[in-house]
């Protein structure tokens, strides 16, 4: 028999030391800022509620909440773009992201 040796696991509680462990993740490449990789992947892998939380220890750790992408864009930019992710842009504005633009005219 073929599938994944674990089922799938829905609506699992995170708790604050799975949310925190995010923070210690490092990039493949140097050349990727480490802080963004930090939220990418904490976006891509939660969900918005645990995101919010994730916010809070990530700017209590120091971590740059505008840091950019190979492209230049922000963490704010790049969820933006996509429009089933309107929680997370809230939570994200709320704690002082911004835009690339809006970095760039400060």
């Amino acid at each position: 028999m073929s599938g994944p040796e674990k089922p799938k696991v829905i609506g699992e509680e995170w708790s604050d030391e799975r949310v925190r462990s995010f923070l210690f993740l490092s990039p493949y490449d140097a050349r990727i800022n480490p802080d963004f990789h930090v939220l990418i992947t904490a976006y891509r892998s939660m969900r918005a509620g645990d995101f919010d939380r994730f916010l809070r220890f990530f700017c209590e750790a120091g971590r740059d909440l505008n840091a950019v992408d190979e492209n230049g864009q922000t963490i704010l930019d790049h969820v933006s773009a996509h429009r089933r992710s309107v929680d997370y842009a809230k939570t994200l504005s709320a704690a002082g992201a911004k835009t690339a633009t809006a970095v760039g005219d400060t």
